[in-house]
């Protein structure tokens, strides 16, 4: 049955005297529109399933976009058929009360902004349907839906965060192909730096043993960066000690569980060779007593 049929039967049944009435007709007109989302809907989500031009997480993300175009005309649609069944001209009456000029004026430019909003995202790929993203700096968490006017992210809390296309200000993308695995280790003033430095490099190694798979691959299936010890990135801790850093390009899916690991073999590194780690100094004064008081 085609879309045409659909409309033939609907029309069919709203000529019937016993149902020719606005609620009735209402009634059909939410029917038919539901009928057709879900439909319209069911045919993007078939062509992408059976296509694979693009990237998998590129196609959902463009399903999304398009699944709220959808909602959002058939809603304004639905508004335009139930006016017209009491003979309202909506056109008529928008022009004649002035409200396309305030609507245009004030309420559209946030429409207009989060909509050009969203079609940037997509065209730019800053983000796609299932990264881990941070927006603003507020907001971290995988991309649940890329709407028209939205973007919807789901917390590791489990909250869902809406914002707004048009105030987006930043994205921080960890799905971006590659991620670079950086951690620092921070140790007291006195732990000899060459011991540290020994100690590290060995750990390098059992890095790039262990966690081997989580590495970014080149063609030939080596290693684009493997982990390394970056070196000493600070003599002075925030007044706590010295500072080491180990870093390692790995596959941005990975990203997370190779961070984790990473830390957890650094950290049974610096254990097993009784490392003492840098503490917060806290450094008290005894201030003189004022001999005029009491």
């Amino acid at each position: 049955m085609t879309i045409n049929d659909i409309w033939n039967v609907i029309d069919g049944f709203s000529k019937n005297p016993i149902i020719d009435n606005s609620f009735s007709k209402i009634i059909i007109g939410a029917i038919v529109t539901l009928l057709l989302v879900f439909i319209l809907r069911k045919m993007i989500h078939s062509f992408f399933k059976r296509t694979d031009f693009i990237e998998e997480k590129k196609e959902r993300t463009i399903e999304s976009m398009l699944n709220s175009i959808i909602k959002y005309i058939a809603t304004f649609g639905f508004i335009v058929y139930v006016l017209g069944l009491f003979d309202i001209n909506v056109g008529s009456i928008l022009a004649g009360a002035g409200v396309i000029g305030i609507i245009v004026g004030f309420g559209a430019q946030s429409l207009v902004k989060d909509l050009l909003a969203g079609v940037f995202l997509l065209y730019e790929k800053q983000l796609g349907k299932g990264d881990w993203i941070k927006v603003n700096n507020s907001f971290e968490g995988i991309v649940e839906d890329v709407g028209l006017r939205f973007l919807k992210v789901r917390q590791w809390s489990g909250k869902l965060a809406t914002i707004s296309n048009g105030q987006i200000n930043t994205i921080e993308n960890y799905n971006i192909e590659e991620m670079r695995v950086i951690e620092n280790v921070s140790v007291s003033f006195y732990e000899d730096p060459k011991k540290i430095f020994a100690i590290l490099e060995d750990t390098v190694d059992r890095l790039n043993n262990e966690l081997e798979a989580y590495l970014k691959k080149d063609l030939a299936g080596n290693p684009v960066e493997p982990f390394q010890l970056y070196g000493m990135s600070s003599l002075n801790d925030q007044y706590r000690g010295y500072q080491y850093t180990v870093t390692g390009l790995c596959n941005d899916l990975l990203y997370f569980t190779a961070a984790k690991e990473t830390r957890r073999i650094l950290a049974e590194a610096m254990y097993n060779n009784n490392i003492l780690m840098a503490e917060q100094q806290v450094t008290y004064r005894n201030l003189p007593q004022n001999k005029n008081q009491g």
